[in-house]
């Protein structure tokens, strides 16, 4: 991933400068000019150069007098999925993203990235990994690896190809490993943050430890799924079932190799001849909105399945996903086989 520092250049660069950086960008040939706070002032291309040059601008005058004053851009924190769609739609390639202070902070890239979500995304890889024994003695589960990469690496790279920048890590077992594994993610255009379980939370409990998410749509997942799951459809479905919750579904199919009788006080109502039976297993991928957070306990051993329970209880809107694609929970040794064996086969 380039980073997106490479595509601006400041306010008073020459046009001669601005080619020479250009020429390095190849077919992603766009930069934006950025004031001495890298507040966005305006984007220049090849074409920007040819139209100055035959309205005799010589190269070595400022870039100021060619640039696109009004570029496109995205709003961090505030931008609108439809919008980014709408983009994407209308082949705009490389699009810059502003703070509220107008500075530019990331890159969205359509040739490298699918999406640019507005979500936070909190992975949690604090387990011991016990039925994985003797592999995570030394090494923490979310770090052992399926082909060239940490199991937890393919999940958070899958995430940021649908532009998730946003990510919050909960550790406890061998968490400094990770912490080392990962950083701050800076070298990937990421924002990474780290939260510690003192005493095990459960699959959810140390979410409650975060109380400054960027964004009004919070998903959570554990750190030992592999996935090839289509993040934006997931995201799109949540907001048209108008949820508060979403969980990503497994479908199981079960066929009974007989006729099932339906009965109603001993008589035989109906029958079913050798049906097969649909069922929903959870997949470990959540998507809430971030004021369901609040119905996390403080420091409490605390599950995402007790938060589903107590949203419906509440009559919240709890959804199911179910998920087409392919999924792996990494858990134990014969799992750990089979992510080895279709590494060859599957882009997670």
């Amino acid at each position: 991933m380039v980073n997106y520092r490479n595509h601006l250049i400041r306010t008073g660069t020459s046009i001669r400068e601005a080619l020479t950086q250009l020429n390095m960008l190849a077919s992603d040939a766009i930069v934006f000019v950025v004031d001495e706070n890298d507040k966005l002032k305006g984007a220049l291309t090849d074409g920007d150069v040819r139209r100055g040059l035959l309205k005799d601008v010589t190269i070595d005058e400022s870039v100021g007098k060619i640039i696109q004053e009004n570029p496109k851009y995205i709003r961090k924190g505030e931008r609108d999925i439809n919008q980014i769609i709408e983009y994407r739609k209308n082949n705009y390639k490389i699009i810059p993203v502003i703070n509220a202070n107008d500075k530019v902070v990331n890159i969205v890239n359509f040739s490298q990235m699918r999406s640019y979500l507005p979500i936070d995304a909190i992975i949690m890889a604090g387990g011991r990994g016990q039925r994985l024994k003797p592999l995570t003695d030394t090494t923490p589960k979310p770090l052992l690896k399926v082909g060239d990469k940490a199991i937890m690496e393919h999940n958070v790279d899958r995430l940021a190809l649908y532009g998730i920048d946003d990510f919050w890590f909960s550790v406890k077992y061998l968490g400094d490993k990770i912490v080392d594994y990962f950083g701050d993610g800076k070298d990937k255009n990421r924002a990474i943050h780290y939260v510690w379980e003192d005493e095990p939370l459960g699959t959810i409990g140390s979410v409650s430890k975060i109380d400054n998410f960027g964004h009004e749509h919070i998903l959570v997942s554990n750190s030992d799924v592999l996935t090839n799951l289509d993040y934006e459809d997931f995201y799109l479905d949540f907001l048209k079932k108008d949820a508060d919750f979403a969980v990503v579904t497994i479908p199981y199919k079960v066929s009974i190799p007989y006729a099932v009788l339906e009965t109603s006080n001993g008589n035989v109502v109906d029958f079913k001849e050798k049906p097969t039976y649909t069922y929903y297993s959870n997949g470990g991928i959540y998507l809430m909105k971030r004021d369901v957070l609040s119905y996390i306990p403080k420091n409490t051993h605390f599950n995402a399945t007790d938060l589903m329970e107590k949203l419906i209880l509440e009559n919240k809107k709890v959804v199911s996903y179910p998920l087409l694609g392919y999924w792996l929970d990494v858990g134990k040794h014969e799992d750990f086989e089979k992510a080895q064996n279709d590494i060859n086969s599957t882009k997670f």
